[in-house]
């Protein structure tokens, strides 16, 4: 039986983790007019050139919607709180997480620990805003990427800690992004705790990894941060005038998304016509959370963008993944439905949202619901069959 244990009981550090962290505006129909006036003169005289009118006004699709699903909103007041996002490690040894279902967004990146080819894992970063579920877990440490995603939505991150100058930089941006209220500056508050069920001891040391729970609903309230909720939508949503671009896209029923050389270490995703949902792999089996639910996404966003490392001096720890996002571009490819279109990203400052055009010059339109944006690097050959 799950035992949930407040972190007030558990001294637990960053880097110790290892051992103990150890609206939309469409454009309306015109019925083009024609105004002429005839001279009263009985001497025939020019008349005008008759000017087109528009009979109709643009239509703006002003209901309110989730900002971070594009989904319809009942009562505008249930969106003032705050997007809670929280740092969910991805390795094999800390499956199966808990909670990744109930996110509006999930982000994939780096988690920052090297092997032969290249860096070891992908680390996942869910966003909850119009659901918060009771736990999510296991709860690891922040990356500098994280800034750049995550500052558009004004979000409270749940985290383990981060390195010294990541700490640091994200503090620099306090006023867009909350990334104080780690597991260490909120104990005895129930924003965290620790399931017991979850804790391993391997040669006589006790590991934590995948054991921190953060609770966002609680972490929410006890930040106090962002009230008013996200300030703008994350993705350009199709409204009820507008079709989801992948209408008009190529087939996607698999999509393949490598994250290591050699286009290696994929993730995966595949087509349910029957439940509309895209089910997610690992490079290892199906992506299955502590409940034994599949993790599903109505769309998947593929973000291509230059990667990096900063290596840091003694006493800030390893190497920090840099995902090159901040005033740059790329190219994308979105699917929904079982079809993919692509074209190219743009990216201002660290506040600034993602800007998406369609290869042929047009807007990219994201069909609402929950969304995975994977941020593999330039080289990665993305599959969609």
């Amino acid at each position: 039986m799950r035992e949930w244990v407040d972190l007030g009981s558990a001294d637990v550090s960053r880097r110790g983790v290892l051992l103990g962290l150890v609206g939309v505006l469409v454009a309306g129909c015109t019925a083009p007019g024609e105004v002429s006036t005839p001279s009263p003169s009985a001497v025939p005289t020019p008349t005008p050139t008759p000017t087109p009118i528009s009979t109709l006004t643009p239509v703006v699709d002003s209901r309110p919607r989730w900002p971070l699903t594009g989904a319809l909103l009942d009562d505008p007041a249930a969106a003032a709180h705050a997007a809670v996002a929280v740092k969910v490690p991805d390795t094999k040894v800390e499956h199966p997480q808990l909670g990744i279902n109930d996110a509006d967004l999930v982000f994939v990146e780096l988690d920052g620990y090297l092997d032969a080819a290249g860096d070891s894992s992908t680390r996942l970063v869910p966003v909850f805003h119009s659901r918060m579920p009771d736990a999510v877990g296991a709860v690891r440490s922040l990356r500098p990427v994280d800034v750049a995603l995550l500052a558009p939505i004004h979000a409270v991150i749940g985290s383990t800690g981060a390195a010294g100058w990541v700490e640091r930089y994200l503090g620099e941006h306090q006023a867009v992004v909350d990334a104080a209220h780690t597991y260490l500056a909120t104990k005895g508050t129930g924003a965290y705790s620790i399931d017991q069920s979850r804790v391993r001891t391997v040669r006589g040391k006790t590991y934590f990894d995948r054991a921190v729970m953060c609770h966002p609903a609680v972490l929410g309230r006890v930040a106090g941060r962002f009230a008013e909720g996200p300030p703008q939508v994350y993705l350009p949503w199709a409204t009820s005038e507008d079709a989801p671009s992948t209408d008009a896209g190529s087939p996607a029923n698999h999509v393949v998304v490598p994250w290591k050389r050699g286009d290696s270490y994929a993730m995966t995703y595949d087509y349910d016509a029957s439940a509309g949902l895209y089910r997610r792999s690992m490079p290892w089996g199906e992506h299955v959370l502590e409940d034994g639910s599949r993790v599903t996404t109505d769309n998947i966003l593929v973000v291509k963008a230059g990667q990096d490392r900063v290596k840091l001096t003694a006493g800030e720890g390893g190497a920090e993944p840099m995902h090159l996002i901040t005033d740059a571009s790329g190219t994308f490819i979105y699917c929904h439905g079982g079809r993919a279109v692509s074209g190219t990203w743009t990216k201002g400052g660290v506040e600034q949202p993602f800007g998406f055009t369609l290869a042929d010059g047009s807007p990219l339109h994201v069909a609402p619901g929950r969304t995975f944006v994977e941020l593999p690097g330039l080289e990665a050959n993305i599959a969609c069959s």
